[in-house]
């Protein structure tokens, strides 16, 4: 029995190492399954994209008013929000150094106005003098000097008179005219050098709705702009639009955003400033255009590309396309694809070159009608 047992085992592992080095050997890769996809067969149309911009109303005249004089700021008479009308006194300074200037200059021209009366009457006396041979020619011009000299000190004393009274009267920072404040920069008890922005005021009057448009759509803008209608308003919670007018684009663009600032007239449009709102450009149609649900669209390798069917061979291989824009929720194709070609629209990120797919086939639903059953073969 033993040597039977020797027998067999060599036996038994040359007939069972062929299968087990066959199962450490590399296997081949399952193949793909085949996916079901969505397909669409393309087609020529017309399209007229739009393209929205985020925009805010502004006024057209908005203004930081500032004191012309230096102080400390004692009160601010108005808040954010206020109507304030022209004249209105909007905040004040401590004027106390101001109105002693003022009081300075006001005695500086008594003394001139005392001083050029005195000349004045030394003057009428050596000419009554000089008549009566008391003294020379040469005297009398000197006094007359001396007068024209103390006339010309008074002007310039009632001059700088009038700069401190303006002076201390710009301790008091008034209202242009009516608007309504939309900033304050400053409070009670600040010292405020000349110049610094106490509070802006929006004027009332015409309103503007700026937005910010990239560097490669301003020629598009002003293009499409000259055409009437083009742009359009739409205040935010609104679906109704209104007609704007391209007014200004800023000349350089913003060093930050490279976008360039765009203004448009609202006309009579009641606005207030501040109001969030989206201008809609409307661009003229394009016709021999292909549009496709924007769930047909991925990107690969920086470009923008489309599954298209082979339907020979059940295939799909990528497309490079080019997008002109977008209308509603579908993409409109400029480029990369002829009419007659099938495109698959749903399904597109899980497949790769050369995949073979079959087209989907939405189940038979209750309401779905059922053939009829043929009629069973008589005997």
């Amino acid at each position: 029995m033993p040597h039977l047992l020797r027998l067999v085992s060599p036996l038994l592992l040359a007939t069972l190492l062929p299968a087990l080095l066959s199962g450490c050997g590399k296997q081949p890769a399952a193949p793909e399954p085949e996916r079901a996809v969505r397909t669409q067969v393309v087609g020529a149309s017309n399209a007229s994209a739009t393209h929205e911009y985020a925009a805010e109303v502004r006024a057209r005249i908005e203004s930081r008013l500032s004191f012309r004089v230096s102080g400390k700021l004692l009160s601010r008479d108005v808040n954010l929000g206020d109507t304030v009308k022209p004249g209105q006194v909007l905040a004040r300074l401590d004027a106390q150094d101001l109105k002693l200037a003022e009081a300075a200059a006001s005695a500086a021209v008594a003394a001139a106005r005392t001083n050029r009366d005195q000349a004045g009457q030394d003057y009428k006396r050596f000419v009554d003098l000089q008549r009566q041979g008391f003294i020379s020619t040469a005297e009398l011009e000197r006094r007359d000097s001396a007068f024209k000299a103390a006339q010309a000190q008074l002007e310039q004393a009632k001059a700088q008179a009038d700069v401190q009274s303006n002076q201390a009267a710009y301790a008091q920072l008034r209202a242009d005219g009516t608007g309504v404040v939309t900033n304050i920069y400053a409070d009670p008890g600040q010292v405020l050098a000349a110049g610094t922005p106490v509070v802006s005021v929006a004027l009332d009057g015409p309103r503007d709705v700026v937005f910010s448009v990239p560097e490669d759509q301003v020629a598009r803008v002003k293009a499409a702009a000259a055409q009437a209608g083009a742009l359009k308003l739409r205040l935010w919670g609104s679906d109704k639009t209104a007609p704007l007018t391209l007014r200004e684009v800023a000349g350089a663009a913003d060093p930050v955003t490279r976008t360039f600032l765009v203004k448009a007239d609202a006309g009579k449009l009641p606005l207030s400033p501040g109001q969030s709102a989206t201008v809609v450009l409307e661009l003229p149609q394009v016709a021999g255009v292909i549009k496709l649900p924007l769930s047909a669209v991925l990107e690969q390798g920086g470009k923008t590309s489309v599954w298209v069917l082979d339907s020979g061979s059940m295939t799909v291989k990528p497309v490079a396309v080019t997008v002109a824009g977008a209308e509603g929720n579908e993409v409109v194709i400029a480029g990369g694809l002829t009419p007659g070609q099938e495109v698959v629209v749903a399904g597109v990120h899980v497949l790769n070159p050369g995949q073979k797919v079959k087209r989907y086939v939405p189940p038979r639903t209750a309401n779905t009608p059922v053939a009829p059953a043929a009629p069973a073969a008589s005997r």
